[in-house]
């Protein structure tokens, strides 16, 4: 039988009371060199989905053994592109030492089209670890930008197709079959996403395009070339019929995040569902309070995933850049990622979390998690990507919704333009 190491053991329970204190000696000696500027951290942040607070038990040890440098969390609206505004305002004003920063993001804020940078390249000469060899690849590509590290990898996401499993539902699925599902007696539709006009539409919307065969081409320019009629066929997919009967696309989707989906799932109404990995833990977590049971399983999604994540970025304006970058580098050590996946569902960013053996043992879907991760594929990279995501879900939502039969045949070029910045 597989023994569980000592310091596992405790990332498996709730960190609070003495075993928030005991956990410091698991994470070892975290004293606070002299080097480090003293003065409060404050992390800008979005809201923090994980099972039980999580980024803010990570911080609650750092700051038991760093007295002189406490770190403080500051919450952002939960919509992506909510957070993505507030980021920018407050960059300006030097009250931000750390941003936790949406992987698309990266460019935007190393190298902004109007002006000063807002984050600071980490300075690897300092890192206790060669990120190469520290984080997984596909996480680690989304902190380069033209040459230079801007950030490390708090967490990485890929998403997964949640299906019901009291149902006879049985993997793989592609859309031909999940569009084929009998939809029964109580559910109102086969599937579920996040196709409000956000950033979660950019998401699915392109995850679809690539199911069916079709691409994003986007040129060092900024010019962007695409299928319109594969563009056109994702797009028809994902509208919800138009009576009320059963059909494919439950209606709320287009109205949905993540949350709200998950709830939809949740409560019955749905037999599939796109969501990240996190979703996973927290539809165990409402199990347990309502003293239930959620018969599901996740499984890949008919096709791949765009990379999703987060990664810890230092601020420009910061007067404490050493000890920012030694807070981000505790964030994403290798025993923080472990308590993030085991307590709190994150999808880790370091390889060894995903090969332990306990943990692939406790969680089956560890492997594929893993693969949808590896496989995963990234957005634009480009300063202007939340102009360029902005065009794409409005015009994509308003066919979903009904206002136009199709995109339009400009779309390409409308793309391009907010990439270019014009």
């Amino acid at each position: 039988m597989l023994r569980l190491r000592p310091w596992m053991a405790f990332v498996a329970g709730n960190l609070t009371g003495a075993a928030l204190i005991a956990s410091l000696f698991l994470f070892g000696p975290l004293s606070g060199p002299a080097e480090l500027e003293s003065g409060e951290l404050v992390i800008l942040s979005g809201q923090d989905d994980s099972t039980g607070g999580q980024r803010q038990q990570l911080v609650n040890i750092w700051n038991d053994s760093h007295p002189r440098n406490r770190a403080r969390i500051v919450t952002l609206p939960e919509a992506a592109d909510g957070q993505y505004a507030e980021m920018v305002n407050r960059a300006e004003d030097g009250d931000t030492d750390i941003f936790n920063l949406d992987v698309a993001w990266t460019a935007r804020f190393a190298d902004p089209p109007s002006g000063r940078r807002l984050i600071r390249p980490i300075d690897e000469s300092l890192l206790a670890e060669r990120p190469d060899r520290a984080f997984m690849s596909n996480p680690l590509k989304t902190c380069r930008y033209d040459g230079r590290l801007w950030a490390l990898p708090f967490n990485t996401d890929a998403g997964l197709l949640y299906y019901r499993t009291d149902q006879g539902l049985k993997p793989p699925f592609d859309w031909e079959t999940i569009r084929e599902t009998r939809v029964g007696p109580g559910f109102e539709a086969a599937w579920t996403g996040q196709l409000n006009s956000y950033e979660g539409l950019t998401v699915n919307f392109l995850e679809t395009v690539w199911s069916l065969g079709g691409d994003l081409a986007v040129a060092g320019d900024g010019t962007v070339r695409l299928d319109l009629a594969k563009w056109n066929e994702a797009a028809r997919l994902l509208t919800p019929p138009s009576d009320d009967r059963p059909g494919l696309i439950l209606p709320d989707s287009t109205s949905s995040d993540e949350t709200r989906s998950r709830s939809a799932f949740r409560d019955g109404r749905t037999l599939f569902m796109r969501n990240w990995p996190v979703a996973y833990r927290a539809m165990l977590a409402d199990d347990r309070a309502g003293g239930g049971r959620l018969e599901f399983d996740v499984t890949r999604l008919p096709g791949v995933s765009v990379l999703g994540g987060q990664n810890l970025a230092i601020s420009e304006r910061t007067g404490q850049p050493r000890a920012a970058q030694a807070l981000i580098e505790f964030l994403t050590g290798e025993r923080s990622q472990r308590l993030l996946f085991v307590n709190g569902g994150f999808a880790a960013t370091r390889a060894g979390v995903y090969e332990d053996e306990t943990i692939k043992q406790k969680y089956a879907y560890v492997p594929l998690l893993r693969q949808a991760i590896d496989t995963a594929r990234l957005r634009p990279v480009s300063p202007n990507y939340v102009a360029f995501s902005r065009v794409l879900n409005e015009q994509v939502h308003a066919v979903l919704t009904g206002q136009v039969p199709s995109l339009r045949p400009d779309l390409a070029d409308l793309l391009t333009r907010a990439l270019q910045g014009r």
